[in-house]
């Protein structure tokens, strides 16, 4: 497998997962041929995906609390735990949680050669089945939400709250669909001459496009923030938007 290095001299296998021509292309699964080369392929599918890390790592370590939990819902290869450890006090335990062992195993990896010391907890779950939550002062869904079923939101989303402590707040970050239909294409378009900008091919784009197709299903943004209101939360903030892609975040009182 290729390796190459990232802006932080971390090596990782390069995304040719659709390189090649598949005759029947199946619905995409997190096992070890994504784990393998996950970090190349958000760094260069995800607009501002090193920006958003960061934004989500200053708003974790500005709401989390000492003695309480940060929840990364959907962590994969840890990208985002690493990033909240820089910046959340020592003194908060974190809680990683996916239902790819292969992610996991990678995450755990990841942890391990940056010697991270604080106390991880990293549990192997499926959040279509619930998971369990409590004493959490941040729960972090980055771009977790739009792979769960959308008959299973509701009831994860009022997990979260109800394992919020008062004053804890829940971070998104997801892929979304315009407000207006009539921009879903251009942006669709723009999005992917940013693939296109970093190195995927047309056999790639359209490939992973059919294999997300009834796995990855966005909701518009007003619809996000109309489900996590309706569960109780009493603000939530728009903080990154790029066309199809937004971060918002949401406080309980």
């Amino acid at each position: 497998m290729l390796t190459f290095a990232d802006n932080n001299g971390n090596y990782m296998g390069k995304d040719e997962v659709f390189k090649k021509e598949i005759e029947k292309v199946s619905d995409f699964k997190f096992g070890s041929n994504v784990a393998g080369v996950f970090d190349d392929m958000v760094s260069r599918s995800v607009p501002f995906y090193g920006e958003m890390q960061r934004m989500v790592a200053e708003l974790a370590a500005t709401y989390a609390k000492e003695g309480t939990d940060v929840y990364d819902l959907g962590c994969s290869t840890g990208t985002t735990l690493i990033g909240m450890d820089a910046l959340v006090s020592k003194d908060v335990q974190f809680v990683g949680v996916d239902d790819s062992m292969e992610m996991l195993d990678k995450c755990r990896s990841k942890l391990n050669e940056l010697n991270i010391m604080r106390r991880c907890e990293l549990r192997c779950a499926d959040l279509n089945k619930g998971v369990k939550i409590q004493n959490a002062s941040v729960v972090v869904l980055c771009l977790t939400m739009q792979f769960i079923r959308p008959l299973h939101r509701e009831k994860l989303l009022k997990t979260i709250y109800d394992g919020l402590n008062n004053g804890g707040v829940l971070i998104v970050v997801e892929k979304i669909l315009a407000e207006d239909s009539r921009f879903n294409r251009d942006f669709i378009e723009y999005y992917y001459d940013l693939k296109r900008r970093n190195h995927y091919s047309e056999l790639e784009i359209s490939q992973k496009r059919e294999a997300l197709e009834n796995v990855l299903i966005p909701y518009k943004l007003s619809e996000n923030i109309a489900l996590i209101r309706d569960k109780g939360f009493a603000h939530c903030e728009v903080f990154f938007k790029w066309y199809n892609f937004a971060g918002f975040v949401a406080v309980k009182k």
